[in-house]
């Protein structure tokens, strides 16, 4: 048994807060993530720039709820999983920086991810505009 975990049907021993201290928790540990990917990883700023644009203009650009709101969510999709991809390889570097075939695959995965969102962004808004 690995010493470092922790035993069979036990939580984490960082769980266990409740209640509203459990909240106020997790919002400063979602600050302290937004903070990290902004300082760390250059495709989050870029995207977090393009949303400042992107956002309002979906709102002036939308004609109704439904189109503002698939307009913005898109954005807002590519932020969720950029998040993501930059988390499983925030995970990955921290067990090994050796090249190997599993640790480029998981990266190259996210990154799909990432591309398979930036697309859907150019599709709906295309879809909202031109349609």
């Amino acid at each position: 048994m690995n010493a470092s975990l922790p035993p069979e049907g036990q939580e984490s021993p960082f769980k266990g807060k409740t209640g509203i201290r459990r909240l106020i928790n997790a919002a400063g540990y979602s600050i302290d993530g937004f903070r990290a990917a902004y300082k760390h990883e250059d495709a989050f700023r870029q995207e977090i720039h393009l949303a400042l644009v992107l956002v309002p203009l979906a709102v002036w650009l939308g004609d109704t709820g439904i189109e503002r709101a698939l307009m913005i969510g898109s954005v807002l999709f590519v932020l969720i999983v950029e998040l993501l991809n930059s988390a499983v390889e925030a995970a990955v570097d921290r067990i090994s920086l050796d090249r190997h075939h599993l640790i480029k695959r998981a990266k190259d995965m996210g990154s799909a991810a990432v591309l398979i969102a930036l697309i859907n962004v150019v599709v709906v808004w295309a879809l909202m505009i031109f349609a």
